[in-house]
């Protein structure tokens, strides 16, 4: 809820930590003003450090009069986790400007290591680390959490004081200078995400949303308008190809040297196997194995960066029509889950199970494993304990009562979106 106007109700007794802005436009007094003002004054969350009071009615003297009586040593207040419970009326400005130059050079400080000439391309390796070490993402993520957070809080100040910034006692050269670090900072973490495969990718999610709203949502049925335009680096590879890719997303001001385009697409695509590893660990693995390929290829001159971009296009179009390979059994033509069944069922640790050597007993083992799942599953089984227990357990004589080999396959097979 964005916004909400209350007559004569909810000015007692309610709390709201989200509420940030009052307006007075009633002629309140005492105990009722003092409880008005009083729904601002709950911190929710890093976004929210203190309330805003417009008013309309020029009530500043009775909302004085209200504070003087009710934080007076008259009353017995409750000290609180802060020790001090009285309520205190702050100059906004002066508060949003105290704000803003600290959040700035908070962001400042944070960015403080990035070595020269500390253009785009010198943040992103920063904030990233080398896209040849798998581990690179992982070990600079807390980092650039801490860095998404910095700009955000900045860009917060900033829009709250920036209609006011000569009351605030700017200078005209000190503005141009905040707004460009607005600017750059914004740029610069929407640059980040894209180069580390951390931009929100909702294509995973659209039937699973489109679902609850049909679901749950007394509305028509919601209609596909048309593509979305916020789906992940490697999805719009896929739809417009990788050159355009790189023209309106990766690089689209031009900024970044061949080698940190590179480096943005593989971190896309490793970011993509780390997600979906689960559902086919043994194509995955394959995958991750192309990937290697990728990154040890040249890319120092003209043609060898061009071989690079079509091989990295070939790969993520392989990873997302899960190519299964010639040699695939006919009879598991057209059930893409039996064929991930199929394809992991030689890498299941087990105990007392043996993997059939035939391929077409493979099949047949694969399918009766799709069939089973299918007819015996309760609904809604993921996440349930005691149904997910009955799939494992109707799952458990198809592999020779291995319990290791069973428990492999459900992982498998749960993370499988067709089940």
């Amino acid at each position: 809820m964005k916004l909400l106007i209350v007559v004569s109700k909810l000015l007692t007794g309610f709390d709201a930590p989200s509420c940030s802005y009052i307006y007075l436009d009633d002629k309140l007094r005492d105990h009722t003003l003092f409880q008005a003002i009083c729904r601002t004054n709950r911190i929710d969350g890093d976004d929210k450090d203190y309330g805003h009071i417009v008013d309309f009615k020029e009530l500043f003297g009775d909302v004085q009069h209200a504070i003087a009586v009710y934080s007076s040593d008259e009353l017995d207040l409750d000290a609180g986790s802060g020790g001090d419970n009285n309520v205190q009326i702050k100059n906004w400005i002066e508060e949003g400007k105290a704000r803003l130059d600290a959040a700035r050079e908070a962001l400042h400080y944070l960015c403080a290591p990035v070595p020269p000439p500390r253009e785009v391309e010198q943040f992103l390796r920063y904030f990233c680390g080398d896209a040849a070490d798998p581990n690179a993402l992982n070990e600079t993520e807390a980092l650039r959490i801490s860095f998404y957070k910095s700009v955000a809080s900045f860009v917060r100040a900033y829009a709250a004081i920036a209609q006011n910034l000569d009351d605030a006692g700017y200078s005209p050269s000190e503005q141009s200078d905040i707004q460009h670090d607005v600017d750059f900072y914004s740029d610069l973490r929407a640059a980040i995400k894209k180069h580390s495969g951390e931009e929100l990718d909702i294509k995973p999610y659209e039937a699973d949303m489109r679902h609850l709203l049909n679901t749950y949502i007394q509305a028509d049925p919601a209609q596909a308008l048309g593509a979305l335009s916020n789906v992940s680096l490697t999805q719009a590879i896929i739809e417009t190809g990788i050159h355009d890719v790189i023209a309106k997303q990766l690089n689209e001001k031009g900024k970044l040297s061949k080698n940190a385009v590179a480096e943005g697409i593989i971190n896309n695509i490793r970011k993509t196997i780390i997600r979906d590893q689960l559902t086919d660990p043994r194509f995955y693995d394959e995958m991750s194995k192309l990937l290697e390929d990728l990154i040890q290829q040249s890319r120092d001159s003209a043609k060898a960066y061009e071989d690079f971009l079509k091989k990295a296009e070939d790969l993520v179009r392989k990873m997302a029509t899960r190519e299964a390979g010639p040699d695939l059994p006919g009879s598991l033509s057209g059930n893409s889950e039996a064929v991930v069944i199929y394809n992991n069922i030689p890498d299941l640790h087990a105990t007392g199970f043996v993997v059939p050597a035939d391929e077409d007993k493979r099949a047949d083992l694969a399918l009766e494993i799709d069939r089973t799942v299918r007819e015996h599953a309760p609904a809604g089984w993921k996440g349930d304990p005691v149904r997910e227990r009955e799939v494992k357990n109707v799952l458990f004589p198809l592999f020779n009562r291995d319990r290791d080999a069973t428990l492999a396959m459900f992982e498998i097979i749960k993370n499988q979106s067709g089940y």
